[in-house]
């Protein structure tokens, strides 16, 4: 296979459109890869959020953990660097999306995503970011 074909059959999806779909996925990666206390996503969302920061912040540290802790499996991320991004990391956005206006398509997403059939406590964090977002006037969206 060439480097091409091996690139776009681990990062099947381009970056999403959506800014805010953006932050939160860059948050996602820098706590996925190097920690809930990660300095560059804690600026990040500080830069995108001002002095409202903390919430989203919090609530994104909260939701990593119960993914981590949750997951039967591990889930793939791509390095921040990436203007692709793995299925995973594509399901995780639709999540956020979809979490509100198609609460029972979010539940099957993520019970797949996580290989679990019991996301209520993870699908319930998934919706205090996505709320966080929105309510700050940045809805995520696919």
């Amino acid at each position: 296979m060439t480097e091409l074909t091996t690139t776009i059959a681990a990062l099947p999806y381009a970056l999403p459109a959506c800014p805010n779909a953006r932050i939160a996925l860059f948050a996602l990666r820098r706590m996925g890869a190097h920690g809930l206390h990660d300095a560059r996503a804690s600026h990040a969302l500080f830069t995108a959020f001002g002095q409202d920061f903390r919430r989203p912040l919090v609530l994104m540290r909260a939701l990593m953990a119960e993914l981590a802790g949750t997951a039967a499996g591990t889930i793939a991320i791509a390095p921040c660097c990436c203007a692709r991004m793995t299925a995973a990391e594509r399901t995780m956005l639709t999540v956020l999306a979809r979490v509100e206006t198609a609460p029972e398509t979010a539940r099957y997403l993520l019970g797949d995503l996580l290989g679990v059939r019991r996301v209520d406590a993870v699908l319930a964090s998934v919706a205090v970011v996505a709320t966080a977002f929105a309510d700050d006037g940045r809805p995520i969206c696919v």
